[in-house]
């Protein structure tokens, strides 16, 4: 069950203009000694399925691990303190515009005030917004992998946003956390201001749990008493560098349904790889990929007697009654990502199927909609939120490597103790 405790709140403050040379440039002199990670809690919201973190007492930031920015609606009464277009920090604001920003300028506003101006986007709807960048702060708890330890103020840059650029994110929420690798991104920052690591742990919660965690600045990462330590059971993977695109991107060989490799095309894989994205609910695969991947889950379960009318917008659907129950999920055929070195990221019938009813089971991995077979500028495999529950990530940024680890049966991302200690 998972353990309730105090959630502890990420607040976003206005403060006086602070300068960010550490985002730009490196320390004239030898770094500081790195300190402890800092945590917040990580929540579901059941209308969307998208996943939000506390930025004051009142609203959140959704996780998005393919943004390159951190922004909000910047509440009136906490305006905090304007970048000029000059600043270098403004360069790395505009470094990677989403495809439907249409830009102009190089971030300098037509104002007399000469003020950078950022591009936000809505990771949900596609819609871009032009907006000030700001200095702002964060003020956070730093963790000992155990537990929320002392508060710390963490110094940022965000853009701020129109009020319409919250269309279709979660009730409450006032703007998004971008978690790519770039550097204005949340990690980027959190590492800059506190002298942590550039890399984060993620373990994501499941719907009906009080929350998961996000640890910015590494591990080490424990639940419950007893249980080892989590990151030294992670297995690692190359993240895939690509062009003007800070999102994770892996290398996969092949995918099986347990030990069977599915017959995809020549190089399906290969063209545009494979990426992790939380603004996706559940798995997306690429038609050329899809097709094949079905029918070979319907042929490896061999249920045809459990199957049931497909509920939009999954396409293979069985009467859950009917489907043997484990430890892992329903007794269906384990769906593994192949990666390079022998490893598989592996997903069983917790991350593979999702109860759309009190009936029906479904598999939770939908086509691709107006992307062709083969499209090289589609990635084949998008590998949703649901995929990615009550699994140990590390998004390691400085070493460029994806660590992961499925968490045991008996524990879960909930379990983390966000008691603070006396």
């Amino acid at each position: 069950m998972p353990r309730h405790g105090n959630p502890v709140v990420l607040i976003l403050a206005a403060t006086a203009a602070v300068t960010l040379l550490a985002l730009v440039s490196p320390a004239p002199c030898a770094a500081a000694p790195r300190r402890d990670p800092v945590v917040v809690p990580v929540t579901k919201d059941p209308a969307t399925s998208l996943y939000t973190i506390p930025v004051r007492y009142y609203d959140n930031l959704v996780v998005d691990l393919t943004g390159p920015l951190v922004w909000s609606t910047c509440a009136a009464d906490h305006l905090p303190a304007p970048i000029s277009c000059q600043d270098p920090t403004c360069r790395l604001a505009n470094a990677y515009l989403a495809p439907t920003c249409k830009a102009s300028g190089g971030g300098c506003s037509s104002s007399s005030e000469k003020v950078c101006t950022a591009y936000p986007y809505n990771p949900v709807t596609g819609q871009c917004a032009a907006g000030s960048l700001v200095h702002t702060r964060f003020i956070a708890n730093t963790t000992d992998g155990k537990n929320p330890l002392s508060q710390v103020s963490v110094k940022a840059v965000a853009a701020c946003a129109p009020k319409k650029l919250l269309a279709r994110l979660p009730s409450g929420a006032t703007g998004v956390a971008g978690l790519a690798g770039s550097g204005l991104a949340l990690p980027a920052q959190v590492a800059s201001s506190q002298g942590v690591a550039d890399k984060f742990l993620l373990c994501l919660p499941r719907l009906g749990y009080n929350h998961g965690v996000a640890i910015f600045g590494g591990g080490p990462f424990y639940l419950d008493e007893g249980l080892p330590e989590f990151t030294s059971t992670l297995e690692y993977t190359p993240l895939v560098t690509k062009k003007d695109n800070h999102a994770y991107y892996i290398s996969v060989n092949a995918i099986a349904l347990d030990d069977a490799r599915l017959p995809l095309p020549r190089g399906a894989l290969a063209a545009a790889g494979v990426v992790l994205c939380t603004r996706v609910p559940y798995g997306l695969l690429r038609p050329d990929v899809f097709r094949p991947f079905v029918q070979a889950f319907e042929k490896g379960l061999n249920r045809s007697d459990a199957k049931v009318a497909a509920v939009a917008p999954f396409e293979l659907c069985y009467r859950s009654s009917m489907l043997g129950n484990t430890r892992l999920g329903y007794f269906v055929p384990a769906v593994r990502l192949m990666l390079a070195g022998g490893k598989n990221y592996t997903m069983t019938g917790t991350n593979s199927m999702v109860d759309v009813n009190r009936e029906t089971a479904c598999l939770a991995f939908v086509e691709m909609k107006g992307v062709k077979a083969g499209d090289a500028r589609s990635p084949a495999v998008i590998v949703g939120g649901f995929q990615m529950e009550n699994i140990l990530l590390q998004f390691d940024v400085e070493k460029r490597r994806l660590g992961f680890a499925r968490l045991p049966f008996y524990t879960s991302c909930s379990n983390f103790n966000f008691t603070k200690t006396q």
